[in-house]
This record gives C-alpha cells, sequence and structure tokens, in this order.
C-alpha cells in the first residue's frame, strides 16, 4: 500500500503564493506517476497537476499554467505544488494523489488540504 499525507494548505490573499507538499511512502516503487487534484464546493473533482515519478514529464489544467508548478523529489519522496498568483477561483480542497501505470486511474489518495483564497 501507499499512504500520502498532505500538507502546507492555509488561507490567502488573491496574488499571493503558497506551497503544497505531499509526503508518500510505502511501496513507492509501484508507483508511476502522481496528481495534484482539487475540488471546490459544488463542483466535481480535477485534475490540477502530474508529473512522471522521475519528474521529467509534468502536466498541468489550462486554468493553472504558468502559475503552478509542480515537483518531485524522489529522495525525500515528497511531491510539491507551488501555487503563484492565487486566484479567488483557486479555493478548493487539493489531493495528492499517486497511480501504479500510465494508463491507470489514481488509486492512492490523500485526505486532503484546504486552500482559501480570499479578496
Amino acid at each position: 500500500q501507499v499512504q500520502l499525507v498532505e500538507s502546507g494548505g492555509g488561507l490567502v490573499q488573491a496574488g499571493d503564493s503558497l506551497r503544497l507538499s505531499c509526503a508518500v511512502s510505502g511501496r513507492t516503487s509501484i508507483l508511476y506517476g502522481m496528481g495534484w487534484f482539487r475540488q471546490a464546493p459544488g463542483k466535481e473533482r480535477e485534475i490540477v497537476a502530474a508529473v512522471n515519478w522521475s519528474g521529467m514529464s509534468t502536466n498541468y489544467a489550462d486554468s493553472v499554467k504558468g502559475r503552478f508548478t509542480i515537483s518531485i523529489d524522489n529522495a525525500k519522496n515528497t511531491v510539491d505544488l507551488q501555487m503563484n498568483s492565487l486566484k479567488l477561483e483557486d479555493t478548493a480542497v487539493y489531493y495528492c494523489a499517486a497511480k501504479a501505470s500510465r494508463t491507470g486511474n489514481y488509486m492512492f489518495w490523500g485526505q486532503g488540504t484546504q486552500v482559501t483564497v480570499s479578496s
């Protein structure tokens, strides 16, 4: 099994930056990639950013391109999401997730961390 624990959420103002971190433990050898998702009230969960375990390939939702950066530290088994120029619409619960294959579903999830952006 794989365990994921997010940290770093909080209340910030529009335009501020915030860094989320996901600590990954357990059978990390089975993992293909990691993702950060978010879910705002009344909305479906959406993927924000993804990275493969080597860190060589990243993908971003159009809404966060140029503002968010996902990174992975294989030595520390952490996956970070640097969020800059935060907007009100970035307010959501952010989840870290892991998948075991390129085409498979994300099968391991963290408990989520709240990010609230105020005006």
